[in-house]
């Protein structure tokens, strides 16, 4: 098995220098691997030091800042290995982070889609992603707490919506199958959709506990620039599915929300229909979650178009 390791950049070349470094520090013996580097047209002479590289090296070159989409795409493009890594190069990868992925992915099987893993900030050592999930506007965004230490061992693999594009693997055939990110978003969304057409087609996203990596997290110059736009677009593609992603975390997280309002013998309903969906005594989200849930991406959606304008077409 090759693993083909995809790392975009574009400026940040201290970061690169010092995260290539941690990559190549941190891989498991005798693993065969190529390391992809594709330059979205860096200024900062980190075309310079790309031309210093040799094997097991490739160097991808941008003439122009085509997107973080765009040039994840095209080292995908030219990838040899049966499995895919993407990279952001802000990242400091410490030994073990690799293998609890690999050995996920591996039982997982046909049914693995796209693997994430845990990402503390550099600056401070606060956990930045644990998977992604919907928060109570309807919207997708990083897990920010882990599970006690006795679940994290017993269940270190955990089935969420999504997983950050900073550190991720997939099978390179699950990638073409799926043609790869959609270069219409702006530097974001773009490993969120990719997550929910795996899931579309069947697959399971999942994040690793036991892998725990280091990020600086958004050191691109100008990476939020563009993330309500970029989020518009996601939901206004997504919405319906979207309703199927309510799971027992959103419940709790809206009853922990609402409960002081559910002092009535009608909010006694809800949070009971609310609890036996989070304690598996119900299989489907009740219509209070699901009305509630369309409400804030209503609400969001307004609020966008306000922003923005209509949808095309409309």
């Amino acid at each position: 098995m090759q693993v083909s390791f995809v790392i975009p950049l574009f400026n940040g070349l201290t970061l690169t220098q010092a995260m290539v470094a941690s990559l190549q520090a941190s891989l498991p013996a005798g693993l065969t691997h190529e390391i992809i580097l594709v330059d979205d047209g860096s200024t900062d002479g980190t075309r310079q030091w790309l031309a210093t590289l040799s094997a097991p090296f490739q160097v991808v070159l941008h003439e122009r800042n085509l997107g973080y989409a765009a040039a994840n795409n095209r080292g995908a493009g030219v990838a040899r290995g049966e499995i895919l890594a993407l990279l952001n190069n802000d990242l400091v990868l410490p030994p073990g982070w690799l293998e609890p992925m690999l050995a996920a992915h591996r039982r997982l099987g046909s049914r693995a889609g796209l693997v994430g893993n845990v990402q503390r900030t550099v600056a401070t050592g606060a956990v930045d992603h644990a998977g992604i999930a919907l928060n109570l506007k309807g919207k997708l965004e990083h897990i920010r707490t882990l599970p006690i230490p006795l679940f994290r061992f017993l269940f270190p693999v955990q089935s969420v919506a999504a997983v950050t594009g900073a550190c991720l693997l997939l099978d390179r055939a699950l990638w073409q199958e799926l043609g790869g990110f959609d270069e219409n978003f702006i530097n974001g969304s773009e490993d969120v959709e990719l997550c929910l057409r795996a899931l579309t087609a069947g697959r399971v996203n999942v994040v690793i506990l036991r892998s725990v990596v280091l990020h600086h997290v958004s050191a691109s110059l100008g990476r939020k620039v563009h993330d309500e736009e970029n989020t518009y677009r996601f939901t206004r593609h997504w919405r319906h599915e979207l309703r199927h992603l309510v799971d027992r975390a959103w419940c709790w997280r809206y009853l922990e929300a609402y409960w002081p309002s559910m002092s009535d013998p009608a909010g006694h309903v809800v949070v009971r229909r609310m609890l036996a969906y989070i304690l598996h005594l119900r299989c489907t989200p009740p219509s209070e979650a699901l009305l509630a849930l369309d409400t804030a991406i209503e609400s969001e959606m307004v609020r966008w178009q306000e922003m923005f304008g209509p949808p095309p077409g409309t």
